[in-house]
């Protein structure tokens, strides 16, 4: 008989509904659906197929579609039952003495125009509203159980890092070279899918380019882009060989029990131009400074604005973040079990940094004929400043 894992403690479980039943209070909703599965694994323990209800008040409902006997074993809820059809959730809800919802929290920003209408036809009583904000600012805050699981993935990341000396070599293809250091990542325990809330985009492992190829754009909401292997993907890795004297761009992501470390580091076989050295030493300056100054109580906005000024400052005005006129206008994001959670240091956001909060900080420049330099870590708010969960070196690392 298949043993299935139950990772979530019951505490941590416990907390995070409660915290949540809060939230629901607080805007007067009196249940929510949940149904994307990195929202699911975080309140029920499980990413089998199905539907949560938690309500304002009283126990969760998990109902499971496929497959009822694991999510059973994962999810360490009391109530866990099995359902075929969502038209059965008004029933089932029935059963278990909750009443039908006035209010239905939904989380809008990710389900389908289709789904919303078939939910409206499932509960003609209800009012139907946008739960995903709530959600979203609670996991924006890692409690003690997240940050401790984030640690160990940066420490995986780490390891891949170390690891780059031993594999690369000149006149490899940056998709080659990539399959090796995916091999070890995986060797190591990373789960290979990367959860993106955003819709439509999709990432694999990450970004490995050299040279001028990293700095080739694409539609991927990052400051690099690269070839990838063919126009249905166009990021990431292709066949430009790698070659002495420029950067190599490991930009990766790695995941750990369902938490990621977002990492990069620029290694080189030779020695960099000048301009390059410079412009790495920049970045470093203004990552030390965030880590300084971005404290609880610090808005992300101004963060974002005054990381803007330094590069101007600096004299990369036309290439930090990007080249060109579709340069991205953030500088760091969250990250937890999604690459792009709460919060965003980017332009025109208010939300204010609150302790346990993780962020990917990724200040770069990008030079079109040349390549990409910079810097990017998982760091931790705390009352001190930004602390550094990935603390592999981050000067150039020449071969």
């Amino acid at each position: 008989m298949t043993q299935y894992n139950r990772s979530m403690p019951e505490f941590e479980q416990q907390a995070r509904i409660s915290a949540f039943q809060q939230r629901l209070e607080n805007r007067r909703v009196d249940g929510a659906l949940i149904l994307q599965k990195a929202d699911m694994f975080y309140y029920s323990g499980t990413a089998q197929q199905g539907w949560l209800y938690i309500p304002a008040e009283g126990k969760p409902l998990l109902m499971v579609f496929k497959d009822f006997d694991r999510a059973g074993a994962e999810s360490g809820l009391e109530q866990v039952i099995s359902l075929v059809s969502p038209r059965d959730i008004p029933n089932a809800l029935a059963e278990f003495g909750c009443k039908a919802p006035k209010i239905l929290g939904l989380e809008l920003d990710v389900i389908s125009a289709n789904q919303y209408l078939l939910f409206q036809k499932i509960f003609p009583g209800s009012k139907l509203m946008d739960i995903s904000l709530e959600i979203r600012l609670q996991r924006a805050v890692k409690s003690r159980y997240e940050i401790a699981l984030m640690r160990e993935s940066s420490r995986m990341a780490d390891k891949v890092a170390a690891k780059v000396p031993e594999l690369l070599r000149e006149g490899q293809t940056e998709i080659e070279f990539a399959g090796l250091l995916e091999a070890y990542a995986r060797s190591l325990g990373h789960q290979g899918l990367i959860r993106m809330r955003m819709w439509d985009n999709d990432l694999f492992y990450g970004h490995i380019m050299a040279g001028p190829g990293a700095a080739v754009p694409s539609s991927f909401a990052s400051p690099t882009g690269g070839l990838g292997v063919n126009p249905s993907i166009a990021q990431g890795p292709g066949f430009n060989i790698i070659r002495r004297n420029e950067p190599v761009l490991v930009d990766y992501v790695f995941v750990l029990n369902g938490y990621t470390s977002d990492h990069t580091r620029i290694f080189c076989m030779g020695k960099l131009p000048d301009d390059l050295l410079r412009a790495h030493e920049a970045m470093l300056e203004i990552q030390e400074r965030v880590k300084r100054e971005a404290l609880p109580g610090s808005i992300t906005g101004d963060i974002y604005q005054m990381m803007m000024s330094e590069a101007e400052t600096r004299g990369y005005k036309d290439t930090f973040m990007g080249a060109g006129d579709r340069r991205i206008r953030f500088t760091g994001h969250g990250i937890g079990l999604e690459l792009d959670e709460f919060p965003f240091i980017a332009q025109g956001q208010t939300l204010i940094l609150e302790k346990g909060m993780v962020i990917a900080l990724e200040p770069k420049v990008v030079m079109p004929g040349k390549g990409v330099v910079g810097i990017e870590n998982t760091l931790l708010v705390t009352d001190q400043g930004l602390e550094s969960l990935t603390v592999y070196d981050d000067e150039i690392t020449l071969l």
